[in-house]
């Protein structure tokens, strides 16, 4: 029974250690976040929300689509250009906008690793326990 306690505790453990990514969450950004102009602003009232902004990258001028409106003309902003951006048609996003990843991941990923671990062991202790008999009256 302590070994299975010990193996979960480890299990746990390595899992802590390994942060993150273990449970496919990626904290960096894919790309370099550059200063952008806005050249074409749209307002947030229409269907249409992407911009269009004009910035430096790699030692020449580009242009890029933004998908984000209610931006004024001229306006600067941090975008993110992904890597290995070429050509006219580059599409960036804001550097501060959150890419769908929710931090609660890993805390959830964790708490069901340790239930997991402890049905493990109750299932252990039951193996270990063996069968009981009723007791007859």
């Amino acid at each position: 029974m302590a070994v299975a306690a010990g193996a979960c505790l480890l299990v746990i453990f390595l899992a802590w250690l390994a942060g993150p990514g273990l449970f496919g969450i990626k904290n960096e950004k894919q790309g370099t976040t550059v200063r952008a102009e806005v050249v074409q602003p749209v307002p947030c009232a229409g269907g249409a929300t992407t911009e269009t902004v004009k910035f430096e990258f790699g030692g020449r001028p580009m242009e890029g689509s933004l998908n984000a409106c209610g931006h004024g003309k001229g306006e600067r902003l941090d975008v993110v250009v992904p890597d290995g951006a070429a050509g006219d048609a580059v599409s960036v996003h804001a550097a501060d906008a959150a890419a769908g990843a929710s931090d609660a991941r890993r805390p959830v990923g964790l708490a069901l690793l340790v239930f997991s671990c402890f049905a493990g062991g109750m299932y252990v202790f039951l193996v270990l326990r063996g069968p009981r008999r009723l007791a007859t009256a």
